[in-house]
């Protein structure tokens, strides 16, 4: 058996595998890497194209969405290591090998991702997970080398293996069998910000989330929703309470909750005063939602809030223009 399984997503995405499919191929060392496509229920052909290039399938009936269409596939995973890889992901030459090597020598690490670079940008980090991802102290993520719009240049300046909050699910490398302890991607966010909420109940499990920038891979990005799209907007929103109603220890729930819905009420208006009426009502959407979705969320019983003493980003982007990760001075372990 190969040590790592390389599971890849899709829902009627013919042409995305047909564009980045044989990249992976090109790029993976498949002495020790298998290829796996999970498909959710497409129509378009997928599975075709999939059975052509002779790789494994796993087929489901219907699009169970990001979460639970990965966890039904990692049922059936058996090697050491996964790597839940975007569609859209064109790795480097030995991304792999190097994520391997760095899990096989950090047995504390339990996921870890590698470098992401924007696709048609390739100088720039990619929006979606950059070099790590952060969350500030009322749950906004961020990354190092992208904080909210302002995305940087690659410039070899976070190549440095960093201890991080959270790994992107588009490229996330984690140990199948801590996946399944810690009961996988938690299927009521069907998507956005399900790898952060999988990521924080790794760490309060004892275990790590690390960056490996010597592997590096490109993503396209928007594949499935594009930005600015409404429902986007809502389930990032709607997401975002759920994940601090859950991984928040009881005696700080309440406070910072109450917190971030000020702060959302403030991003309600400015939908409205500027005229994104759809995001407004995306954001209504979302904390009606979360009211009625919260009362049977079961809380992770954490005993300590691992987001305490992160910055208040909103405070450092906006009013002290801090808009690159070096300038905020976070102190994690690096190696």
């Amino acid at each position: 058996m190969k040590p790592i399984s390389v599971v890849i997503l899709n829902w009627n995405g013919l042409n995305l595998l047909k564009e980045f499919l044989p990249r992976v191929l090109d790029a993976s060392d498949l002495e020790i890497s298998e290829i796996i496509v999970a498909d959710n229920g497409s129509t378009d052909g997928s599975c075709d194209y999939v059975r052509w290039m002779g790789l494994p399938l796993i087929r489901f009936d219907k699009n169970h969405g990001f979460a639970e269409g990965y966890n039904l596939a990692i049922k059936q995973i058996e090697s050491k290591y996964t790597i839940l890889l975007n569609s859209d992901v064109a790795p480097r030459k030995g991304w792999d090998t190097a994520l391997l090597q760095f899990m096989e020598t950090h047995p504390e690490c339990g996921a870890c991702q590698p470098k992401i670079l924007s696709w048609h940008y390739p100088e720039k980090f990619e929006y979606a997970g950059a070099c790590g991802g952060f969350i500030d102290r009322y749950g906004y993520p961020y990354c190092r080398g992208r904080i909210f719009g302002t995305v940087e240049t690659d410039s070899g300046q976070y190549q440095t293996p960093m201890e991080i909050d959270w790994a992107t699910g588009a490229a996330l490398m984690v140990r199948t069998e801590l996946y399944k302890e810690v009961g996988g991607l938690d299927a009521s966010f069907f998507a956005h910000m399900e790898e952060i909420d999988l990521c924080w109940r790794i760490r309060l499990s004892g275990h790590s989330i690390w960056v490996c920038p010597e592997s590096e891979v490109m993503h396209l990005g928007g594949g499935s929703l594009p930005m600015g799209n409404p429902r986007k907007t809502y389930l990032n929103f709607r997401n975002n309470l759920l994940l601090l109603h859950k991984n928040l220890p009881d005696s700080d729930r309440k406070k910072i909750l109450f917190r971030r819905r000020l702060l959302d009420t403030i991003a309600w208006a400015k939908s409205v005063i500027t005229f994104n009426f759809a995001d407004a009502k995306a954001i209504l959407r979302a904390h009606n939602d979360y009211r009625k979705m919260a009362p049977d969320v079961i809380p992770t019983n954490a005993k300590e809030n691992l987001i305490a003493n992160r910055p208040n980003i909103l405070v450092k982007y906006f009013l002290c223009r801090k808009t690159r990760w070096s300038s905020l001075k976070i102190s994690n372990k690096s190696r």
